[in-house]
């Protein structure tokens, strides 16, 4: 792909730009701050010795990416576990575009990425806002990890250009084979609990096609993915700002995205588990197809929603938050008391991290939402 035309400024960094960040990292001086976090118990600065001789992406995924996920997962993770990955395998040469639920800024693509790569398969590049990109530090990260710049905070008649370029590109770098692409299928983290689709979305997909809509959807091979964490990463950063939203408008302090992505990365998250869906069909996406306009979007969203919820899996904190928030013991059988209690433990420990002024009680009911509500949904289905 020609880097320096209509999709410059939003492509992936080239091998060239690559090796240029992966300098200014070596030269960062947080760098070996970085260093002790991703690799505690490395000597020295490790993460420098990891980058000598990485000239380019695919050297970085290698030697640093691959290890830092992978030493991430070991310190604050009990386990991941993954199902479906045959359905990746089966599209052989085939790119697709992989849709998933997003709880976490950093970890969702980066564990795609890490379940792919360990596995043999070609990672994705990553469609991310640019509104992470304020860190040098973790600018250099992102970018050097097949980043598609997607721009936030702009105008109306900006956003419409932009959407034409990503939808543009996404499609382009599918269809041609160049790559796949990930991409949450809504801006920003899900914060109650509820993995639902943008239908705008959706809509952005399409502007770039030059057939119907049935076949302007087959040629992306949409790939619905569903990540579950049993502790919820920022779930008392998410709860604390709905609550924060129900009076005002939540306006995010400097560099609070560079936070969450930190507390994220070390949070304690129990178990992960990823499910890789089957391809949307040709039957689905014709279904949605024979509705007039804008219904086929929202009925295609409907689809996708409905694939990725299924994939969702449940832990014993959702039944024990559903059971809570609603005051019944419907899933007793799916925990004891000693779960329970640890339970109603670490609600209040994250509880009483928050400034004391807000309100507790709506505050812990915002946050069992967090955690309760995949079971509703799954009642509702």
């Amino acid at each position: 792909m020609d880097r320096t035309g209509q999709y410059g400024d939003i492509a992936p960094f080239s091998d060239a730009e690559a090796a240029e960040a992966i300098a200014k990292l070596r030269r960062h001086p947080l760098n070996h701050m970085l260093s002790k976090y991703l690799f505690p118990n490395e000597k020295g600065n490790y993460l420098n010795s990891m980058l000598e001789g990485v000239s380019t992406v695919d050297d970085f995924q290698q030697a640093v990416m691959s290890k830092a996920v992978r030493s991430v997962l070991e310190r604050t993770s009990d386990g991941l576990t993954y199902e479906g990955l045959e359905n990746i395998r089966e599209q052989g040469d085939r790119r697709f575009l992989a849709i998933s639920n997003h709880r976490d800024i950093v970890l969702d693509p980066a564990i795609i990425q890490y379940i792919l790569f360990t596995n043999g398969l070609p990672i994705t590049e990553i469609a991310v806002g640019d509104n992470l990109l304020s860190s040098e530090l973790i600018s250099c990260l992102l970018r050097c990890n097949r980043m598609i710049k997607v721009i936030r905070g702009i105008s109306a008649r900006e956003l419409y250009l932009s959407s034409q370029q990503l939808s543009g590109y996404i499609r382009h770098t599918i269809v041609s084979g160049d790559a796949s692409v990930w991409i949450a299928q809504k801006e920003g983290r899900t914060k109650n609990g509820i993995d639902l689709t943008e239908q705008g979305l959706l809509k952005m997909f399409d502007m770039s096609g030059e057939k119907g809509f049935v076949e302007n959807f087959m040629e992306l091979n949409i790939i619905p993915i569903s990540i579950s964490y049993e502790y919820e990463s920022c779930d008392i950063r998410k709860a604390r700002e709905v609550l924060i939203s129900r009076d005002r408008k939540y306006v995010k302090k400097p560099h609070e995205d560079t936070h969450s992505i930190i507390t994220g990365i070390s949070q304690p998250k129990g178990h992960i588990h990823l499910h890789f869906g089957r391809p949307l069909s040709r039957e689905q996406i014709s279904m949605a197809g024979d509705f007039p306009k804008n219904d086929r979007y929202q009925y295609l969203r409907s689809i996708l929603t409905r694939e990725i919820q299924n994939g969702y899996k449940l832990w014993k904190t959702n039944y024990m938050a559903y059971d809570l928030m609603t005051g019944s013991t419907r899933f007793a059988d799916r925990y004891d008391a000693a779960d329970l209690e640890g339970f109603r433990a670490y609600v209040e420990m994250k509880l009483n991290r928050v400034e004391k002024s807000l309100n507790r009680e709506q505050l812990r009911d915002i946050f069992l939402h967090i955690y309760g509500n995949p079971v509703a949904v799954m009642l509702d289905r």
